[in-house]
C-alpha cells in the first residue's frame, strides 16, 4: 500500500524551530522525487521544498535560508526543518511524492494527510 504519513507538527512560538517527518512505504522512495507543501489559511496550497532522488534540492523564495528539506533513504523518511519560525508559517504541510522535481502540487501523485504547524507571535 502506497502511503505517506506526515508528523512532527505542532503549536510553537516565533522564533522556534520544528523538524517534520514524512515516512514513506508501498513504493521506491530513493528513486521518487519529494515535496513538502503547506496550505495556510485561506490560500492554496503551495510547494515548499523538493528534492530529487540524487540529493539536489530546491526551496520557494519565501523559505529559503529558513527550511531545510533532507531525506534518509535508509529509513524511507523524509524531513523539513522549520527554523526561524514565524506566525505566516502558520499552515496544514503535506508531503508528496512526484514524477518531478518542482515545486508544483500538480505533478505529485501521492499525498500524505498533513500535519498542522502553528506559530504564535
Amino acid at each position: 500500500q502506497v502511503q505517506l504519513v506526515e508528523s512532527g507538527g505542532g503549536s510553537v512560538q516565533a522564533g522556534g524551530s520544528l523538524k517534520l517527518s514524512c515516512a514513506a512505504s508501498g513504493f521506491s522512495f530513493s528513486s521518487r522525487c519529494m515535496g513538502w507543501f503547506r496550505r495556510t489559511p485561506g490560500q492554496e496550497r503551495d510547494g515548499v521544498a523538493s528534492i530529487r532522488n540524487d540529493g539536489m534540492v530546491s526551496y520557494a523564495d519565501s523559505v529559503k535560508g529558513r527550511f531545510t528539506i533532507s531525506k534518509d533513504d535508509d529509513k524511507n523518511t523524509l524531513y523539513l526543518t522549520i527554523d526561524g519560525l514565524k506566525p505566516e508559517d502558520t499552515g496544514r504541510y503535506y508531503c508528496a511524492a512526484g514524477s518531478r522535481c518542482n515545486l508544483d502540487p500538480r505533478t505529485y501523485s501521492v499525498w500524505g494527510q498533513g500535519t498542522q504547524v502553528t506559530v504564535s507571535s
